[in-house]
């Protein structure tokens, strides 16, 4: 698989490749307004600024998606993984979801989706691929069913060090 993928939606090619360094401050914005749009919270700019350019200058950390429409980044996706001792392999987390508004609802989610999906099944070490989503944000819910993700067995815990929720 390439490092970059040309999707096709409603006739709208959607260029798909991983995140540059370049790319740092949309990412942060994008990311800024995913967490006040779908968790309701405030994130820190300065710490936020700094994970994304973390992560975009260490792979191993994950790495990030965007999608591109005539040269706009409208979207993005990271991707972290986890060590699965049971299948010897890892799998990859999708993470840090966000699509401008003005672009929902056109495949632009599917297409980084499924260029995610089609790069990890030319890895043998990718045993699957996860992701969370907010119990409430049902619409995302409906998009990854539709995509053909199940819903896990498991139920999540944690303990936040960073953001505090009033739940």
């Amino acid at each position: 698989m390439s490092k970059r993928g040309i999707w096709f939606t409603s006739s709208t090619p959607v260029i798909i490749r991983r995140a540059r360094l370049a790319d740092g401050p949309i990412i942060a914005r994008f990311n800024a307004a995913m967490g006040k749009e779908t968790e309701g919270v405030t994130l820190d700019a300065i710490r936020l600024r700094a994970g994304v350019r973390a992560i975009l200058q260490d792979r191993t950390k994950g790495f990030y998606l965007v999608a591109e429409v005539h040269g706009k980044v409208v979207g993005q996706m990271m991707i972290t993984r986890e060590w699965s001792d049971w299948r010897n392999g890892y799998f990859w987390w999708i993470q840090s979801v966000y699509v401008l508004p003005a672009y929902r609802k056109k495949g632009v989610y599917r297409s980084l989706h499924e260029y995610a999906v089609n790069l990890a099944r030319t890895r043998k070490d990718i045993c699957g691929i996860r992701l969370y989503v907010d119990r409430k944000n049902k619409a995302a819910q409906k998009v990854y069913r539709k995509l053909g993700m199940k819903k896990a067995r498991y139920e999540m815990f944690e303990e936040d060090f960073v953001l505090r929720r009033h739940s």
